[in-house]
This record gives structure tokens, sequence and C-alpha cells, in this order.
């Protein structure tokens, strides 16, 4: 195989704003490529200043590491991920994008979709042999003052909304929302919360009719977590709490449910596993973004056959994109990715271009 990579860096439309006042206008990444005769297979990981995550450091490995990778024999890309794994165990973000790339670059050996690859099928109707559809992808509001928060979803209208929040003002902000939408409302308090704030916030969202509440506390906090589900009247979901494997079976006793990241759990390959056994704890599962690009969108757009609630909008709160073939459903079905019609991630990557 040959590897190459590059940095990567696309525009929000808004400053994209979450709990504790960390705020960014521009999503940076590294792109990388593993190229096999005429296949290339492309995979993406975003730079993460809360998890130390920076395109620098994750290029300097790459490049430290070229040889091994490029040696590599692509039989399985299992057997990828655990090379990957074991020669950077430290690094999930950096094994994520390789183990993208190497599904992706797979599925276009196989001719065929990744998911399809993993027996999975994408239905577009609900029939007697069918009675589920993939679920729709949400908008995310990152944190604004009110009035700017209405204005962004107005200038969007969207069948679910996902809101940060983690504020003084968090149920004046959904009160005035609510006076302009009835779709689903989710909110995420990326750790944001107290125990004691988060005991008084969910009663009167769930009045409000939010549906769950993602990520209320500190990622360690065990005790207001348990506070939290004997006494919380919405459903709850682990975002910082569940991240690698391990994190699954903890999680189980303290959520209704999991967001899986697939830079944070090392990849597709993972992500995979933690779904099983999350189904085995009857949780439900979210996967979520990263604000990756079309790249990495795409590949959570495979597992959406697997997933009871998806959050990949990374693309649609940019200005630019770097690839074809993900498309969101502006219809009356808004929101529904429509099923990727190529090999491996379903995506044609291209020079990041304005929408």
């Amino acid at each position: 195989m040959e590897l190459s990579f590059w940095e990567q860096s696309l525009p929000f439309e808004y400053p994209f704003t979450i709990s504790n006042g960390r705020t960014k206008t521009h999503q940076n990444s590294i792109m990388v490529r593993l190229s096999l005769g005429n296949w290339d297979g492309f995979g993406e990981a975003p730079a993460i200043a809360y998890y130390n995550v920076t395109v620098e450091g994750m290029m300097e490995q790459l490049e430290k590491n070229r040889k091994l990778i490029e040696k590599f024999a692509l039989i399985d890309p299992e057997r990828f991920w655990h090379f990957l794994h074991h020669l950077f165990p430290n690094d999930p973000f950096l094994v994520c994008a390789l183990d993208m790339a190497g599904w992706d670059l797979w599925g276009q050996m196989k001719k065929q979709p990744i998911h399809k690859l993993w027996g999975t099928e994408w239905h577009t109707a609900i029939d007697e042999f069918n009675t589920s559809l993939p679920p729709i992808c949400d908008y995310t509001l990152g944190i604004d003052p009110i009035e700017k928060m209405v204005e962004k979803m107005e200038a969007h209208p969207w069948p679910i909304y996902k809101v940060k929040v983690g504020t003084a003002y968090d149920i004046e902000m959904i009160k005035a929302l609510r006076q302009h939408t009835q779709q689903p409302i989710r909110v995420d308090a990326n750790a944001g919360w107290t125990t004691e704030e988060a005991l008084l916030k969910i009663p009167a969202l769930a009045s409000l009719g939010v549906e769950l509440v993602e990520q209320p506390l500190a990622k360690d906090n065990w005790e207001g977590m348990e506070q939290l589900k004997n006494q919380a009247t919405l459903p709850l979901f682990a975002d910082e709490s569940c991240v690698m494997e391990k994190d699954v079976a903890i999680c189980a006793n303290y959520f209704d449910g999991i967001n899986i990241k697939l830079t944070k759990c090392s990849g597709l390959t993972p992500a995979l596993r933690m779904i099983k056994e999350a189904r085995t704890l009857n949780l439900k599962v979210m996967m979520g973004s990263m604000n990756e690009s079309v790249i990495g969108s795409a590949a959570i757009a495979q597992f959406l056959p697997q997933l009871d609630y998806v959050d990949m909008d990374g693309p649609l709160l940019m200005t630019e994109l770097n690839g074809v073939g993900l498309n969101y459903s502006f219809q009356s079905e808004s929101g529904k990715i429509e099923p990727l019609k190529h090999y491996g991630l379903g995506v044609q990557y291209r020079t990041p271009f304005v929408k």
C-alpha cells in the first residue's frame, strides 16, 4: 500500500460553541489515503483539543511509521485494525483514520459498500419484510445568545435538533426555541452540569418536550450519575463517559444509551463490537460526530442500519465540502440520509469546495 496524508481545515457556517466556553470557527483534521493499484481508500480524524489531539502530532506519527504501514498486506480490515492498535496504542484518532481508509479500500476491492460487508441492509421503505428505517440525522445548534440560536434554527428548518446546553440560561433557551418549532429537541450538556443543576433542569426540559439528555455530568461523576439515573425523567446518553470498548459495560449501570464516536473508540472495527455489546446490555445506540467532513460522516452512515439515533451533521454545519455522494434529503423527510451508491465508504473525495 502507498500512504499519503495532509491537513484539512473546513470553516463552520457559525462559530461552534459548547459548554465551558469551548468555541471554534474551523475544524482542522488529518486526511489519509491508502492506495493499492487502482483503488484509493480515504480516512479522516479531527483535531480535538479536549482530547489533546493535534494534526501535527498525528502527521508526525504517520511519517515515523510510514514504512511499517505501507508494508502491511491488507487481506482483512480487522487484522489491519489490530496491527494499527498495537502500532499506535495511545492514538485512537489516528488509528480511526487509518482503519476508516482500510475499510474504504477493502470495500472497493470487494466491490461492496462497507455496510454490506457487515451483512446489514439499508432499507428505504417499510414493508412486510422490514419494519424500521435508519434514523434521521439531527442538526446541531451550538451555544449562542438566545436570539442568535433562534436565528440559526429558523435559517435551517430540520426535523430533529440537537441543542448544546451548559449555560445559566438553558431553560430559557429551550423555551425560546420551542416557540419556533415543535420538532423533537435533544440536548447535550457536554459534561457541563453539576449534579444539582441536572436534577433541577432535567424535569424542566422534560416538560418542554425534550427527547433525551446527552452527557449531563463530568465523565467520571458516577455518584452523580447514579442519582440522575434514579430520578431522571428523560433518557440519559453517555458520550464523554463512553470512549472505549471497556466503557460500555460501566455505562450500562448509569445511562440508558451510549453515543459512540468513531475517533474516540479508534475506528469502525471496535465500534462494531461496542454496538454488539450495547445490545446485549439493553442500551440504546447513537453514533455521533466530531464535526467530521463528508469522508468521516460517510463512515458513520455505514452504521445507520444498526443505530437508534445518529448525529452526523458535520457537512451540514460547514460552508465547504470535501466529497460528493453523501446526500441529506431536504424534501418532506429532510434529515434522512440517502443510500450511498458507491463501493467502500460510498463517497468520492474532492478538494474542498464551497457548497
